[in-house]
């Protein structure tokens, strides 16, 4: 006689970009009724995080006022600061606090950096003047203003020609998605009018520009991760652990050098002499999912039953404890992105009038927090070599390549 073994191999959970509650409800339901979780958090792991940086967006316009607006004489200085910056005739890449001097705005700008690193995790800045100047200038204005806040830009991408290597700086969020010439390459949903998912970037701090606003909703949302893990922490301490363990397989859609890598999306780390207690969660729902004409690779691992619930619950959590944002035109919104979740509405453009922002990854050396040597690799892409005279500010949207469907070489950044 003979048996006959079945081998099962591991599928992918029924999961996809847009979280489905009730798939979410039920995979829940269904593993609580059918595995034994573990019951106890990881050794060393908070109960409960405190700080200004846990907050509920219901409760928070009571007691956190998250907008500094700019009056005339602070509106003065920048312009005066753009001239003086003009006059000097060097690429963007030099701009900084001393080549765009803002000598009364400053300590105000630095204040705001505090409040991002060791207060609520947020900032809007509010108020520059975005429709009297061209495209160029009001860069110009953005990157100098934000070298106050954090003078370190990162690289969002890469451009290679054949006589060098520039790094984009300077990203546009915009809705790409009806020219002709970005059908089949939307891989990230910053480039459509969908909405976008709670996630993080990569970098330390994520700054966003207003050029111009939608006809319609958009709404900018965001919502303390802190406040997520102490939820967690409390109802669901098995999903603590399942953020916590390295076997996370992030896609590589198509990278050759490297199909998926792995690591956790949750990092603790322990008080020092000059650091509080901190937890980070570092993720972007699409590494698991995919997204448009970057869908998942079929011929690499699948997340876990357990992982899928665990992005659902890091989403839903996240919405229901969000604040959403007044974003307008000329807003700065500023955030801590080792300690806040984003996201964004659905929205309605016209043939005049479209939303339309920018966007800078930034690091302040002074107020930064410590990186998780997991996260180094990640960090090192973003932060290292950028030297000034390689800096690349584009002034017309278009698709980086770690979200273009025909580049496939996206999940890193």
């Amino acid at each position: 006689m003979s048996a006959t073994e079945t081998i099962t191999v591991p599928q992918q959970p029924d999961i996809q970009y847009a979280p489905d509650y009730a798939k979410y409800q039920a995979r829940t339901a269904r593993r609580l009724a059918t595995e034994t979780l573990p019951t106890g958090l990881p050794a060393g792991f908070p109960k409960e995080l405190k700080s200004e940086l846990v907050w509920e967006g219901s409760e928070l316009a009571g007691r956190y006022d998250w907008t500094y607006e700019l009056n005339a004489a602070e509106v003065e200085e920048i312009e005066k600061a753009l001239q003086h910056f003009q006059s000097l005739k060097k690429p963007l890449g030099f701009i900084t606090p001393e080549t765009f001097p803002l000598p009364t705005l400053h300590a105000t700008l630095r204040s705001i950096s505090h409040e991002l690193h060791h207060g609520h995790g947020f900032k809007v800045l509010r108020g520059l003047p975005v429709h009297s100047h061209p495209i160029e200038e009001n860069i110009i204005i953005y990157a100098g203003v934000s070298s106050h806040i954090a003078p370190i830009r990162g690289r969002q991408d890469r451009i290679v020609t054949d006589s060098q290597t520039s790094d984009v700086v300077l990203n546009h969020i915009k809705d790409l998605s009806t020219r002709p010439d970005s059908q089949g390459r939307i891989g990230a949903p910053a480039y459509t009018t969908e909405k976008q998912v709670f996630h993080t970037d990569a970098g330390d701090i994520i700054s966003l520009f207003a050029l111009s606003e939608a006809a319609q909703g958009g709404t900018s949302r965001l919502a303390s991760s802190w406040r997520v893990y102490n939820e967690l922490a409390a109802t669901r301490p098995d999903l603590i652990r399942t953020l916590g363990e390295e076997e996370w397989v992030l896609d590589g859609f198509g990278n050759k050098d490297k199909p998926y890598t792995t690591r956790p999306l949750l990092f603790h780390t322990p008080a020092t002499a000059s650091a509080p207690e901190r937890v980070l969660i570092q993720y972007a729902r699409r590494s698991f999912t995919g997204y448009q004409s970057l869908a998942r690779s079929p011929d690499i691992p699948p997340i876990t039953e357990a992982q899928a619930e665990a992005l659902d619950a890091l989403h839903f959590l996240a919405e229901k404890f969000s604040v959403g944002l007044d974003f307008r035109a000329g807003d700065v919104q500023y955030v801590n992105n080792l300690s806040i979740f984003h996201a964004r509405d659905g929205f309605v453009d016209t043939a005049e009038t479209q939303r339309h922002l920018v966007r800078l990854w930034l690091r302040d050396e002074e107020n930064a927090w410590p990186t998780p040597k997991r996260l180094d690799e990640l960090w090192a892409r973003v932060y290292d070599g950028v030297d000034a005279e390689n800096q690349y500010f584009p002034t017309e949207p278009r698709i980086r390549t770690s979200g273009d469907g025909k580049a496939k070489q996206g999940g890193g950044y």
